[in-house]
């Protein structure tokens, strides 16, 4: 099973392994620590199927739309050195109870949801629970 949450959500024995999908943990300024983040919100961070910052900051600015985000990220999604991870993800969400965890209150304009989407591409069995 595979779900996805925001990070500053409670943790719960439910979540299984708790994977941060964030650039970084920072606040929206990209610099200062978000200090609600700690080591005991998450299990394993996986950066490399974090957005690219440079694609984060431009949402961030409003200099993109959320389509065009989205395009841009699933892009990076299929870029090769990436989809392996992305695989990999997939099969382990298939051996075992993992939350995808973002900054985002909820998965609809949050890259969460795409990389989900993206792992039910390797894993069409995957079943995907937003939280």
């Amino acid at each position: 099973m595979l779900y996805t949450k925001s990070i500053l959500k409670e943790v719960s024995q439910e979540d299984g392994l708790r994977i941060s999908v964030m650039s970084r943990h920072t606040l929206p300024n990209g610099i200062t620590p978000d200090l609600r983040i700690t080591s005991d919100s998450f299990h394993e961070h996986l950066q490399a199927l974090a957005p690219p910052p440079e694609l984060v900051g431009d949402y961030y600015k409003r200099d993109l739309t959320w389509g065009v985000y989205e395009t841009r990220y699933n892009e990076y999604l299929r870029k090769p050195e990436v989809s392996r991870e992305v695989e990999k993800l997939a099969k382990r969400a298939t051996e075992q109870d993992i939350t995808l965890l973002c900054i985002e209150d909820t998965p609809e304009r949050c890259h969460r949801r795409l990389l989900a989407e993206a792992c039910q591409r390797y894993q069409p069995e995957l079943e995907v629970v937003h939280r």
